[in-house]
Order: C-alpha cells, then structure tokens, then sequence
C-alpha cells in the first residue's frame, strides 16, 4: 500500500482540531493523526475547536482558536476584550475559570518534572489572598486587579499599549484588568507618549507611592531633544516619582527613586528598577514558605543567591540570630544598595555585589560551609556554577529553597541535582500571575548523606 505523506500546514489556514493537554507557555497541543502537533491558543483540554494557523515549523505548528465548536466546561467568559485571538498577549487563560488555570499550571508543572527531571510529583496551585473574591468596586478580586508592575510599549503614534503574542504589534487595550487600579488611575494609555519606547508603572500596594519610567526611543532623537522636552514629557503624570532609564540606570525626574514596599510584616526599601514580586500578596506567600522550607535553626550559615532587595535574607537573619550569618548574592547595583539597607539591623548578613557565578568561583572555599541555601535566579535558571557549588564534595549545603518562575527550568535544575543524589523534598506552587499561564513555585530539595559533621569546614565570613 503507497504511504501517503503527511499534511502540512500554512500560514493563515483555517482547520478543526481536537485541543489536547495543556503545554508550557499557555498553549494546548493537538495532535492530528495525518500531520503535526498543533500549538493552540484560546482553546482549553478536550474542546473541538476551528483554528488559523499562525505559524508553521518543521515539525509543529502555531494557531489561535477562532470558533470554539464543542466547549469545556471550564470555559467562560473572558473578562477582557482583548483576550482574543489577534488581541493582546499578556493574558493566556482569561478564557478558564480560575480553578481551572490552576489545574492546568498544575498539569504543567507536573509534565515538565516528568520530562525533564524524570520525577513524578503531585502539585497543587495555590491562590493567593483575595483573588477567590469576587472582583470588588476597585477591580480587584477574581484573579483581576493584581499587578503591581506594568509595562507600556509605545507606537509610533505615542499610544502607549501592550503587545500582541508573539509580536512588536502595539494593542491599544485602554485599560488592562490585571493591573492594580492605583496603576489604572495613572490613565498612561490615555495620554500620548511621543519620543518614547516605553513607559512602566509599578505601585507599592501597601503604601500606594508610585512611579513612572520613561524609556525614550527613536533614532531620530538627539540629546539635546531629550534635554529640552524634561519638564513638558511629565507634566500632569501623578505618580510621586517619575524617572527616565538612561542605559541600565535611572535617573529621577522628580521624587525618589524607591519604593516603600511592605512584606513580612516589615517594610523594605525597593528601587524602582529593581526586581520585587508584582502580584500584591506573592512576597509574603514566598517568604513564609521559604522559611518552612529551610527550618532556619540559630546559629545556621545561609546562602540567598540572586537576592534582589534581600527580601530572603531579612526573613533569614532573624531567625539564625548572631551566632549565625547570612550572605546574599546580587549582581544588581540598584537590588545591591537596596539589600544592604534593608539588612542594615543584623550585621551578621551580608551582600555580596557580582554575578552569582563569579562570586561562588571566586569564593567557593569561604561559602562552602552554608547549611542552607535559597536562590531566586531569573527565567533562565540556576547558572551552572550553582549546580557545581551545591554539589561538590566540599559543600555542606544540606537542604535548598528554590524559588522558581519557569516551570521548565526548573525541572531542568532539579533534574540536574537529583542526577547528583540529592532528592525533592517537596514543591508549592502558587498562582501569582493569575490569568496569565505564569506560576511561581518553591521547591524544596535535601542533600545526599545530612549526617555531615558539624564541626567540618571553615566558618563563613
């Protein structure tokens, strides 16, 4: 019998699938008998949906659902008008109840631990506080209302919007539900924007101070345009600080150049450019489970890789007491400053400025006596210099905190560890990016043989 070949598809093409389990990144994946894997978006596990294809690949194709033909139960309504296909690309799941979302971020946490680490562990997606509610008068409330970090691309024409996936197309969406209202009342894509690229917002949720960051863009514009256009580019913004990014640095138009966030039960002292948790309640969800994690004991030697503005460690030092020490890893000068500050009560922790992995090559001798170790590393994961530290003969390193928000990652590192005989304790999982298919996650992993002598290697300083 002659084989037939395989169906191929092409851009713009319209064709009826069947949407399969959820995949990394907020697509489900069809999988037809007579051609490739479909990535579909908008679509939810189980639905017979029509499709454009949006993209073709060698082995795969890209698609956005454009009429839903047999509907989940899990579907509703999306909340936003933008949450369409050709809309905005911020929000992945608006079409999913909440508990839905989380089951499929759930689903994907598992598959990649499955197919990367080669593990099988049961995960189940904790909300944060608030996002059950209903949505209140303020928008906040059912997983809406919640992001305190928001980013405006600008067209050429000066609106400010967010992008479409997979794409430099500026959506002018008016109003974005998931940001926090102390954002929305700012009013940025009601104004025009002229000569920027960029312009972001971000609030401090409990003491409401904002501000504003101004990117400017375009070839055509000089310094001396930048120079003259100061006063008129922020007249009327409201924000109480209002900065413009000059290559990695900021410089304040007016106000400061911080934050007052609150977490923990304290405040800390945040940069405006530097990294914090954007869903309002996801630091103090991050930093209770961390310290359930790690069972800080006084006396205890601790390592915070990529510690940002020390968020870890100020939970850290107080609980290992003098007769302890705590030293942080920043290569942000901004975070740097910032940690140092919030840490200034204990001086028994410390930061250290550098890249994480040029910091434990250099000093890997000094930092092999830490017990216990958190790293909140960026998407792209631990660095490999981390792996090593963790698991080469002369670290003492027992139990690690694993802050994650790439599921994919993730897995990668803890199957690079689990390779090296150390084992995954546990994982939470919470939904700090409601709508969107973001999750955070704290994996919890235990060293081969604990039963290492106390008083073996040298005493951090």
């Amino acid at each position: 019998m002659e084989e037939c070949d395989p169906v191929t598809y092409r851009a713009g093409e319209l064709i009826e699938v069947t949407a399969g389990d959820a995949a990394h990144g907020g697509w489900c994946v069809a999988r037809p008998a007579d051609g490739p894997a479909v990535f579909v978006r908008h679509a939810l596990p189980g639905e017979r949906v029509r499709v454009r294809v949006t993209e073709v690949a060698s082995r795969l194709a890209r698609a956005e659902a454009v009429e839903i033909l047999d509907a989940s139960p899990d579907r509703v309504q999306p909340p936003c008008p933008h949450a369409v296909p050709g809309g905005c690309g911020g929000c992945d799941w608006q079409h999913a109840s909440l508990p839905a979302q989380r089951s499929l971020k759930a689903a994907v946490i598992r598959q990649q631990l499955r197919r990367l680490a080669g593990l099988e562990h049961d995960v189940t997606v904790e909300p944060l506080p608030g996002d059950d509610e209903p949505p209140g008068p303020d928008g906040r409330g059912g997983g809406l209302g919640w992001r305190t970090r928001v980013q405006f691309a600008v067209r050429e024409d000066g609106v400010a919007g967010l992008r479409a996936h997979r794409s430099h197309q500026v959506i002018d969406v008016g109003r974005c539900l998931i940001a926090h209202p102390g954002i929305t009342e700012l009013g940025i894509p009601a104004r025009r924007w002229e000569g920027q690229a960029s312009v972001e917002a971000l609030i401090a949720a409990e003491s409401g101070e904002r501000a504003v960051i101004l990117t400017p863009g375009g070839k055509q514009r000089d310094r001396r345009a930048q120079t003259t256009d100061r006063s008129a580019s922020i007249e009327g913004i409201t924000a109480e600080s209002v900065l413009r990014r000059a290559g990695r640095s900021l410089a304040p138009m007016r106000g400061r150049g911080d934050l007052n966030q609150r977490a923990a039960g304290r405040d800390w002292r945040v940069s405006a450019g530097a990294f914090w948790q954007v869903h309002s309640g996801a630091a103090d969800a991050l930093t209770a489970a961390v310290l359930a994690a790690l069972e800080p004991r006084p006396g205890d030697a601790v390592l915070d890789l990529y510690c940002g503005a020390g968020l870890f460690a100020g939970v850290l030092a107080p609980a290992v007491g003098p007769d302890g020490i705590v030293i942080g890893v920043e290569s942000d000068q901004a975070a740097v400053r910032d940690a140092r500050h919030n840490l200034r009560e204990w001086p028994w922790a410390q930061v250290r400025r550098g890249d994480v992995a040029a910091v434990l090559r250099a000093q890997h001798q000094a930092l092999a006596a830490a017990r216990l170790v958190v790293a909140d590393p960026p998407r792209a994961g631990l660095a490999r210099e981390v792996i090593g530290y963790l698991t080469a003969a002369g670290s003492r390193a027992e139990r690690l905190a694993y802050v994650s928000c790439d599921p994919a990652t993730m897995a990668r590192d803890i199957g690079l560890l689990t390779g090296h005989g150390w084992t995954l304790d546990g994982l939470r999982a919470f939904d700090a990016f409601p709508m969107t298919h973001h999750v955070e996650c704290v994996a919890v992993l235990a060293a081969p043989g604990l039963q290492a002598d106390p008083a073996a290697g040298a005493p951090l300083t």
